[in-house]
């Protein structure tokens, strides 16, 4: 990654890991951080899993699972595939069959529960599937469902148990000389995930997945991610992410882009940079950010924009950010435009001139990045 040699308290050095492919995204290596999330619907259902998996991709999202759970699903998978625009993931627990289905359906990655897929006979099946169609593997751990061996073993669940059954796994796909995996070790327990993403990442070279499963609703959920994957990415840990939450999947891809935009790691979109707000406000701060985060969501330049009310930080943030707006009183505000002071805006037109603006400075920035540009 790119060293940033002005601030180098902003560096994080990411874990080597070997790099694999999801369809036609790459995880691992030196490849970008990608975000996943999984669809909530019936997946018999076509039309809504399709829907969903649509918006999750103008959300954002590199990668999305859908669960597998019986035959009618594997099914509607081959035309599920078809319409994704983005490679999906077969989420396979219990039956081994619906792996083997689901790599004949087009699938692009099977996730497979160690704690439930079978013995290895059964394993070895799904291997020769996924290899047979140019098909990936996760190991998915988790905490609520490992091997009965193993709880018998640790007594319960925690992080060596977590990761034994992960490496056990891995030995399995190599044996059998498969190589296009990654894997996860996942609890809702943030101090037992962290520990065994710690504990896993010096013990292969896989790509990681990283997440904490079933973390909470959007707020709870939202917090535990954020503390539990902002923790082990800030380390260098974690190849791809997915935030587990029990909320809409678009949702999850929002929280996973803020976390890893909060870290440097990926840039997607607006990043508004505001104040809590109090007494010294120009204008209401919070309405206004409410408001520019559903007037700015169709922006995927990645770009920056402060919302201060007051000038204490206002023109001291505005310096760092492309579009800048500081409450000075008397019903108007300050405009900053790449860093500088720019013209006064009243209050009642300021969030349209505002999406104006971060528009203008968007295809700027984008004319910038062009080839032609470069020359």
């Amino acid at each position: 990654m790119s060293l940033n040699h002005i601030r180098p308290w902003r560096n994080i050095y990411r874990r080597e890991s070997r790099k694999i492919h999801v369809g036609n995204v790459p995880v691992g290596g030196d490849a970008p951080i990608s975000v996943q999330t999984m669809t909530n619907t019936i997946t018999s259902d076509v039309r809504a899993t399709v829907e969903q998996v649509q918006r999750a991709a103008e959300a954002g999202a590199d990668i999305v699972r859908v669960s597998v759970p019986d035959e009618a699903s594997s099914k509607a998978l081959k035309e599920i595939v078809r319409e994704s625009p983005v490679p999906i993931v077969a989420d396979i627990h219990f039956h081994y069959k619906r792996g083997i289905e689901s790599a004949e359906a087009g699938a692009a990655c099977l996730r497979i529960n160690p704690g439930n897929i079978g013995d290895e006979k059964r394993v070895k099946e799904v291997i020769n599937a996924a290899r047979d169609h140019n098909c990936s593997i996760r190991i998915g751990v988790n905490a609520g469902s490992l091997e009965k061996h193993l709880l018998e073993k640790y007594g319960e669940p925690c992080p060596d148990a977590m990761v034994e059954s992960g490496m056990d796994h891995i030995r399995i796909l190599q044996d059998h000389d498969f190589h296009e995996f990654k894997i996860s070790v996942k609890a809702s327990d943030v101090f037992m995930a962290a520990a065994a993403y710690q504990q896993l990442a010096d013990q292969t070279d896989a790509p990681i997945h990283l997440g904490i499963t079933e973390a909470g609703g959007l707020m709870s959920g939202t917090i535990k991610s954020a503390i539990g994957l902002g923790n082990l990415l800030w380390m260098g840990i974690g190849d791809t992410i997915r935030v587990s939450l029990s909320a809409d999947p678009v949702e999850e891809v929002k929280v996973g882009y803020e976390i890893l935009k909060t870290l440097g790691l990926r840039h997607r979109g607006v990043n508004i940079i505001s104040c809590p707000s109090c007494a010294r406000q120009g204008f209401d701060v919070i309405k206004t950010v409410e408001a520019l985060e559903k007037r700015l969501e169709h922006i995927k330049t990645p770009m920056s924009l402060s919302i201060i009310g007051c000038v204490v930080n206002g023109p001291g943030e505005a310096l760092m950010t492309d579009v800048g707006f500081t409450g000075g009183g008397a019903g108007s505000g300050m405009v900053y435009l790449a860093g500088k002071a720019s013209h006064k805006m009243s209050n009642d037109r300021m969030i349209d001139h505002i999406v104006e603006e971060v528009e203008k400075r968007a295809e700027v920035i984008e004319a910038d990045q062009t080839p032609d540009a470069a020359e």
